[in-house]
């Protein structure tokens, strides 16, 4: 594959142009249902988020109607479902109202109306509020990662203090975020955090926390199932003891840390994954941890993109070349349709394609529009990925630091502004840097032309982290071989100048 350079050879040279996915009929099956006179009807009328979700309540049977009128729109909400999955060929209009019975999916399911209503259908699509918010709690943290974005250590002295991290959660909610993910630092060091986040599940929202699992004991896990959490993913680097725990800095790390993997796993109420950061560390041993997620009977395996930022940024030499990282992920796309255990999914955008390849090939029958969530399908369903888009930075979920910073992602951090110190909405409508990141249009380089470019994106963070410049191309993809090469040159160069060391190579031989 070294000689794929542009993004139209991409296509051709992945699957043919003759198979590439058109979403022009989808595009046109959903125009219908937004241009109907029943969402016409919901977008003059039923603007608050507030309101859908109660609409969404009556209609699942889990809310009282107020008034006559709320039946009504009740009525028009179901219309407005049977049409839509008349489009997606869902046929059983119970198992739709059965959903809606978790508050969660009723804010997700108003936040998306609204967001179609405002925005039409888009490829990918445009939120209005962020769907899902990543809180970097706290810096605190008791483990010392070579690749932490945080920097994490000691508390920042300009954390929010509790009153202010619980408005912070009034103010999402109102917005209509439907997911927090508590993270840090490590955020089971923070005495605010189980407050904040009980607050937060009784809003609603699907909690989660994202932990380095060495505070997990079972009292803990007790009492993150009572506060509401219901995903736990924890981080582990290698089925090695010795390597994981150089990599985290601590001695034991990896023991504890398999301990609380095992109590979480044990509560049985939690979804929850193993999460893993892909470098040279690691990457020829990836095997071993997919079987000690399979013999540890987690529910999903994560394989995380590096990305050099934080202290990332001391060992940028360890991450992966484009040929490896596509190595990567053909191996665990090819794990997860084996069914050998949990769901395997990666951080990495390039994923999605990687799925939506198999799928055209009929090799495969279920890929991964984002690292999250995953379709099972024939190539019919496949343009359904250019909706859902891959990197979702600033489009579909956001960051918030410690100090109430909003950013486009953790791995991201440009200020956008500050969520209580600005108008919430209007940051996420207005702040530049996230309306640069909604557009696939503003890429530049070989994202700009390829193919995928709605579907995968590129991760925008690494495009940050390599080039200073969040629009440019990703250059962990193999579309990319000719640009990851010449800034291997570039920062090979830098560092033989600041160390007078000539010896020097940035990606080493594995």
């Amino acid at each position: 594959m070294n000689d794929v350079t542009d993004g139209k050879n991409f296509g051709v040279n992945f699957y043919g142009s003759e198979k590439l996915p058109d979403s022009t009929q989808l595009v046109a099956q959903f125009q219908k249902i937004v241009d109907n006179r029943f969402a016409r009807w919901i977008v003059t009328r039923m603007t608050g988020q507030k309101e859908f979700e109660h609409i969404l309540g009556v209609f699942a049977k889990v809310e009282e109607p107020k008034t006559v009128r709320e039946i009504a729109q009740a009525k028009v909400i179901e219309a407005a479902l049977k049409r839509a999955m008349k489009t997606f060929k869902v046929d059983n209009l119970d198992l739709v109202r059965e959903a809606l019975k978790e508050r969660y999916v009723r804010k997700g399911v108003a936040l998306t109306l609204r967001s179609v209503a405002k925005y039409g259908i888009t490829r990918p699509q445009v939120f209005d509020a962020p769907l899902m918010i990543v809180w970097n709690l706290t810096k605190q943290c008791n483990l010392s990662c070579k690749h932490c974005y945080a920097n994490a250590g000691p508390k920042n002295p300009d954390e929010l203090t509790l009153e202010e991290k619980l408005k912070v959660i009034d103010i999402l909610d109102e917005a209509g975020v439907t997911m927090i993910a508590f993270s840090g630092g490590e955020p089971l060091m923070s005495r605010d955090f189980w407050k904040v986040a009980e607050y937060a599940s009784m809003k609603g929202m699907f909690t989660s926390i994202a932990t380095n699992g060495t505070l997990l004991t079972k009292s803990v896990v007790d009492r993150l199932a009572q506060i509401g959490i219901r995903y736990v993913e924890i981080s582990l680097d290698s089925a090695d003891p010795a390597i994981h725990n150089e990599f985290r800095g601590q001695p034991r790390a990896w023991e504890r840390t398999v301990e609380g993997i095992k109590n979480v796993v044990e509560k049985g109420v939690f979804d929850n994954a193993i999460a893993t950061t892909a470098t040279h560390y690691n990457y020829n041993r990836i095997g071993e941890m997919v079987d000690l997620a399979v013999s540890l009977k987690v529910r999903r395996f994560i394989v995380f993109n590096f990305v050099p930022t934080g202290r990332g940024k001391e060992i940028i030499n360890e991450d992966l070349t484009p040929q490896e990282r596509e190595s990567l992920l053909d191996f665990l796309y090819t794990k997860w349709q084996s069914k050998v255990g949990p769901d395997i999914f990666s951080t990495s955008p390039e994923y999605s394609r990687i799925g939506i390849n198999r799928v055209l090939e009929g090799t495969g029958k279920t890929y991964a529009p984002t690292h999250f969530a995953s379709l099972e399908t024939d190539s019919s369903g496949i343009a359904m990925a250019e909706f859902i888009g891959g990197c979702g930075a600033g489009r579909i979920y956001a960051a918030i630091e410690d100090n109430g910073d909003l950013e486009p992602c953790v791995f991201l951090p440009i200020k956008a502004g500050n969520v209580l110190k600005d108008n919430f909405k209007e940051l996420w409508n207005k702040a530049k840097i996230l309306t640069d990141l909604r557009s696939r249009e503003n890429l530049k380089g070989a994202c700009a032309t390829c193919p995928f470019k709605y579907s995968c994106g590129g991760c925008r963070a690494r495009a940050y982290g390599y080039y200073g410049d969040y629009l440019e191309s990703d250059p962990g993809c193999v579309i990319n071989q000719k640009a990851y090469e010449e800034i291997v040159l570039k920062f090979d160069r830098i560092e033989k100048e600041e160390t007078g060391n000539e010896n020097l190579a940035v990606v080493p031989s594995n």
